[in-house]
């Protein structure tokens, strides 16, 4: 059997890092073109399926399998590998069973869900995305075992896999759906069973049922990364030796593992259930709120985005579902670097809870400082950049479809989230870090806590007319400024560790303030220097003045970073090849 290799903290992080890129990159390839095709109101449709369909992934997601990425971790640090071996036979049985509940709950709740949100035409999506669940709690039996052997390259090409099916699957089939309404509307036949007059009315009708085509796409992509998983755990297993297995002493029996794994589980997926809970719960409020304020005052919301609906030729009856998909647009934006970050939480659990096992300081301060620096030199720069040009951002990708008349809404939103953004990306791997070191409570009251304080937020603002859906930026940039503030206290207060503030975060901040006064800069100056192409043309002044701008922003934070000695010694050691080039950058004092 091959010598088995573990990936350090940064190492695994990396690979998890790419992977994201990779499916972030592939999201946009799906979702821009999605958005385009079946528009503001069909994106509604998608969304509003994803919301109820989230809190159930979650918990096959970030519930057992962090605890046991946390477990496995612990028993390989201290040689248990039999009880390595038994947590992943234990928890197969106990993810088939989630799985099954999960699909079984999704279904019956999709009818009350869609009732409640006043917005039946969810259903088809919500039924289409259901067989998801069973598959990600099959993929998570492998992913949480691997992650716990400090392998995350399984995790990420399955991620990899899953986005591409998602991709292909997922435009093919809506494609077909729009075709096949669109087809029958011309030939005079009824449209998904709806008799319409005009060519809006038809789309209207056949919104839900290619969102339901998008939906059943993610749930392909599910069976692909399964697939996947399953075939290289047959081919190359976990490299345990035979001998490893011989010397380790007796495993503890299957009921005591199964206990310990769904005691340790339970605030974790809790955790995560409350948040995605209230994200479905925020879902419907949100929707209901923007409803009570466009019947409190009809006339002053449609004066204000007056523009838009007149460009996306939006009926009064789409107007709540308009607004909301213009709101999610944002969040293709605003989630992209937590998700980033959400890397370094996994590669986190098993590093830190292997260092915490053991008792080692040094290497519990290493990972908790280097999981912050990075996060914050990866969310600093991006976040302010993304604010500083979210309407050329928006104009890039959306200006050429279906959602383009949302952009005015959408770019004040993608602002604000930009100047925050660095608060969402730390607040999940600081929930990895304390669930690694055997504090998963301290997230669980956070989170309730920040969920709380969202809903009450966002149920007062959104449903004042001159507030409507920015009031749901406030509350969610609310909600992470206090789970982050709760959670960064006990992780400090349990570790014993002293944050270097001035290399972890002054240093990352000044150089993304320049980046991003430079972005800002050289996009005003060159806009207005350039003059080609038309608006409607994928190459412009405008989208090279945008390419230009990202461009010189990096060149001024990479030097900037340099200058200042804003990247730490031992993060780059923790990279492959790492002291090659850490030796490399330290001759020239780069380094802090």
């Amino acid at each position: 059997m091959a010598k088995r290799k573990s990936q350090s903290l940064l190492n695994g992080a990396l690979v998890l890092l790419v992977a994201t890129l990779l499916v972030k990159i592939i999201g946009a390839i799906y979702k821009i073109p999605l958005s385009n095709m079946i528009g503001t109101v069909g994106r509604g449709y998608y969304d509003a399926a994803y919301n109820i369909y989230l809190p159930i992934y979650t918990i096959s997601m970030a519930g057992l399998p962090v605890a046991v990425s946390k477990m496995v971790s612990e028993q390989m640090a201290l040689g248990h590998y039999r009880d390595a071996r038994m947590i992943f036979r234990v928890s197969s049985r106990i993810f088939l069973i989630t799985g099954t509940l999960g699909l079984i709950v999704l279904l019956i709740l999709a009818y009350p869900y869609a009732a409640l949100s006043k917005n039946l035409p969810t259903i088809p999506a919500i039924l289409a995305i259901a067989p998801s669940i069973f598959f990600c709690c099959l993929m998570s039996i492998f992913r949480g075992y691997y992650e716990g052997l400090r392998k995350m390259t399984p995790t990420a090409v399955s991620e990899v896999f899953e986005a591409l099916g998602k991709l292909v699957f997922g435009i093919v089939l809506a494609k077909a759906v729009i075709s096949k309404g669109m087809a029958d509307f011309h030939a005079g036949a009824t449209v998904f069973g709806k008799t319409v007059a005009d060519e809006s009315e038809a789309l209207s009708a056949i919104y839900p049922y290619a969102a339901a085509a998008a939906a059943l796409g993610v749930t392909l992509g599910t069976v692909l990364g399964l697939g996947y998983l399953f075939v290289l755990y047959k081919l190359r297993g976990d490299q345990i030796t035979r001998e490893e297995l011989v010397n380790s002493p007796k495993p503890e029996k299957s009921n005591i593992i199964a206990r310990n794994l769904i005691k340790f589980a339970i605030p974790v997926a809790t955790s995560s259930l409350i948040f995605s809970i209230t994200n479905m719960i925020d879902s419907v409020m949100v929707q209901n709120r923007l409803q009570t304020a466009i019947d409190k005052d009809l006339n002053y919301i449609k004066t204000v985005y007056q523009a838009s609906i007149q460009m996306g030729n939006i009926l009064d009856k789409d107007l709540k579902t308009y607004l909301f998909g213009a709101y999610s647009l944002s969040l293709d934006f605003k989630n992209l670097v937590p998700n980033l970050a959400m890397a370094l939480g996994i590669s986190a659990i098993p590093a830190l809870s292997a260092a915490w096992a053991i008792k080692n300081r040094d290497e519990i301060r290493i990972s908790v400082e280097s999981v912050i620096r990075v996060i914050l030199l990866i969310s600093f720069p991006a976040g302010i950049g993304m604010a500083v040009l979210s309407e050329p951002i928006l104009s890039l990708l959306y200006s050429r479809g279906e959602s383009a008349s949302a952009i005015p809404i959408t770019a004040p939103i993608l602002t604000a989230y930009g100047f925050s953004v660095f608060i969402m990306a730390l607040s999940t791997p600081m929930t990895n870090m304390l669930q690694a070191i055997g504090k998963p409570m301290v997230p669980l009251k956070a989170l309730t806590v920040g969920a709380i304080a969202k809903i009450i937020i966002n149920y007062i603002l959104v449903g004042i007319p001159s507030v409507n859906i920015n009031g749901a930026v406030v509350g969610t940039i609310g909600c992470y400024v206090i789970i982050l503030g709760i959670s960064l206290y006990s992780l400090i207060k349990t570790t014993g560790v002293k944050i270097n503030i001035m290399s972890v975060a002054v240093k990352p901040f000044i150089c993304a303030a320049l980046c991003g006064g430079a972005a800002f800069l050289s996009y005003t100056l060159f806009n207005r220097i350039l003059s080609f192409g038309s608006p409607d043309s994928i190459m412009n002044s405008k989208t090279l003045s945008t390419f230009i701008a990202i461009g010189i922003a990096a060149v001024i934070y990479l030097i900037s970073l340099l200058l200042v000695k804003g990247i730490a010694k031992d993060d780059i050691i923790m990279l492959p090849k790492g002291e090659k080039i850490a030796k490399t950058l330290e001759k020239y004092g780069f380094l802090g």
